[in-house]
């Protein structure tokens, strides 16, 4: 900005030169010259500004009824404290899904059926996904994936034998499944996963149910989303077995 600010002082003053002997004063230079110098303590003050206005600002919104706070630019966000209920919950329906991808690999080799391909399909991917999602929940957070104890699946971590989450089929209904073909398996398979999904809305109640759990915006989202979507294949799927 200083050598902008020389070269048009160097200019005006050649252009005062010429009008002098057109006008015989320097009024008209002083004019641009004042000109000039109001353009760059306006530029300065804009310049300045910006300085100010490039710091992070960082804002806590206020509960309902208080205002909002204005914290230091260090500040950094924390992870809400860890409730023993959100650990057990992710723990548990990673198991939960683990068996419905499991039922949903049988489809392929075991019926024709188009709509419940295109269904098991949906079924699978969706809670691959969200499988993914929930071990790296708990990594994040230093907890285990997997409530069994190492070597020993069928065990928890004091020792006893792991039970059933709610809804999940027993090794019986498995088996029954995995033997079936065609409308007997897609019979079986609809029923099954019914009853699967409904376990897992109430794994999400029971979560939301308990003081303290449930906070993680995280958690929260993933949970409510989850239940969302299995009340919706819920219906699918019996009116798919009412067309049977």
């Amino acid at each position: 900005m200083l050598t902008f600010g020389l070269n048009w002082r160097l200019h005006c003053c050649r252009y005062q030169r010429s009008l002098h002997v057109a006008t015989g004063g320097v009024t008209l230079c002083g004019m641009v010259l004042g000109a000039f110098a109001l353009m760059g303590v306006l530029a300065s003050a804009s310049l300045a500004q910006q300085g100010e206005t490039a710091k992070p600002v960082v804002v806590q919104p206020g509960t309902p009824g208080q205002p909002t706070k204005t914290l230091s630019s260090s500040t950094h966000g924390t992870l809400p404290p860890l409730a023993k209920a959100d650990v057990e919950f992710m723990q548990s329906m990673i198991m939960h899904h683990e068996q419905a991808v499991e039922m949903t690999a049988w489809i392929p080799s075991h019926t024709e059926n188009k709509e419940l391909r295109a269904l098991g399909a949906r079924i699978s991917s969706s809670q691959s996904d969200e499988i993914r999602f929930m071990k790296r929940w708990l990594a994040t957070r230093g907890a285990p994936v997997s409530m069994a104890m190492p070597g020993m699946p069928d065990m928890d971590k004091s020792g006893k034998p792991m039970a059933l989450m709610p809804g999940m089929l027993t090794p019986e209904q498995m088996e029954a499944l995995r033997k079936a073909k065609g409308g007997e398996f897609d019979r079986l398979f609809l029923t099954g996963m019914i009853q699967h999904h409904e376990g897992a809305l109430t794994m999400v109640k029971e979560l939301f149910d308990t003081p303290g759990a449930g906070q993680d915006a995280d958690l929260f989202n993933f949970a409510t989303d989850a239940d969302n979507t299995q009340r919706a294949e819920i219906k699918i799927m019996q009116g798919m077995l009412e067309k049977k």
